[in-house]
């Protein structure tokens, strides 16, 4: 049985139009061409092979996929040296075995999400790996949800929520020894994390920003919201931060699933949930509170080792945060199936 993408409590954007999510896919054993072609056949579009490391499809029906080996030096940028292009090939030969690919997949809807669920089911029948496949292996997922709103009090709602999940996060995840270690999806630090979850903690835009960069100086996070941040003040940002791989966008960037493709009961559906599960709790006002004392009360008496176990308790009584909203079924209100595809996308390779 599929398992249905739950949709947000807030489901349009600042525009009004209906939030779309980006999605990131990391693997390995499957080349640039011949993950494009995947793509290509069931979405459609034009395949651009720039090299064999990197290679575009554009024009599908849902937008425009990037499909490339994550290491820079592998393809040639702006301003490369054109003496080194001949060893470009063999480094991402080598790069390969330890880097991964990455399919970058256009914003969709949430009710869109199933056919990139079809995406990686076909990608894993080609022989696609994930990060469980090898030792060497630091392969994530990430979601790219737009923001629902830009005001301090919904950002800073939706980073509570995250700070007091992320240690259930982690468990349910069960997250990659070696992308532990990688240091790229680091834990928030619990001082701030504890400020952070105060109730009585409510700055203004500026505000939030200016702790969030004072506490958390990288981009290493499991919740990054640089590009957001650049996206909303981008001299704030530029005069803390001089790094020129934040790409300003007004989503969240949630960088902590696995990317787990050598499994076949792994899905993107039950991650996308989990991260819905974060957005439920951040509408709640009154639960967030609450559960903000309670954090600040275990951090204070260094007990924080068993707080996924006070999550469970809290969503064992509260089962709306995690399912669908009551009376919804797949396809409905409270979830999306995978049955809403398009019909294209169900035909065989």
């Amino acid at each position: 049985m599929t398992t249905p993408f739950l949709l947000p409590p807030l489901r349009t954007t600042p525009q009004g139009t209906p939030r779309r999510v980006g999605v990131e896919l990391e693997f390995a054993d499957l080349d640039a061409p011949s993950a494009a072609a995947c793509v290509h056949r069931l979405f459609g579009g034009t395949v651009a092979v720039e090299n064999p490391h990197r290679c575009l499809v554009t024009g599908t029906r849902l937008g425009d996929f990037t499909v490339e080996l994550d290491m820079r030096s592998a393809h040639s940028g702006k301003g490369g040296a054109a003496m080194l292009d001949p060893l470009r090939p063999l480094w991402g030969n080598i790069g390969s075995l330890v880097m991964p690919f990455e399919i970058a997949a256009p914003p969709v809807t949430v009710e869109q999400m199933p056919e990139l669920e079809e995406m990686v089911a076909r990608l894993r029948a080609l022989g696609a790996a994930g990060t469980e496949a090898s030792p060497l292996f630091a392969f994530g997922l990430h979601f790219n949800p737009e923001v629902a709103r830009t005001d301090a009090d919904y950002l800073l709602d939706s980073l509570k929520a995250f700070l007091l999940l992320a240690p259930w996060l982690r468990r349910e995840i069960r997250v990659d020894v070696t992308r532990r270690l990688s240091g790229f999806i680091a834990a928030f630090p619990t001082p701030y994390a504890a400020k952070v979850v105060d109730p009585a903690y409510r700055p203004d835009l500026g505000g939030l920003i200016d702790d969030y960069l004072a506490d958390n100086p990288t981009r290493n996070r499991e919740l990054d919201l640089f590009p957001l941040f650049a996206h909303l003040d981008r001299d704030r940002l530029a005069a803390a931060m001089q790094d020129p791989h934040i790409r300003p966008r007004p989503t969240f960037h949630y960088r902590l699933p696995n990317a787990r493709l050598s499994d076949p009961g792994w899905s993107l559906a039950a991650d996308w949930n989990r991260w819905v599960t974060v957005e439920r709790l951040a509408a709640d006002r009154a639960l967030l509170d609450g559960l903000g004392t309670d954090y600040r009360r275990a951090a204070e008496a260094q007990q924080l080792d068993g707080w996924a176990e006070r999550v469970d308790a809290l969503l064992a009584a509260d089962p709306t945060l995690r399912n669908s909203t009551p009376g919804g079924a797949a396809g409905q209100d409270g979830a999306v199936d995978d049955s809403a595809r398009d019909d294209s996308a169900r035909q065989a390779d």
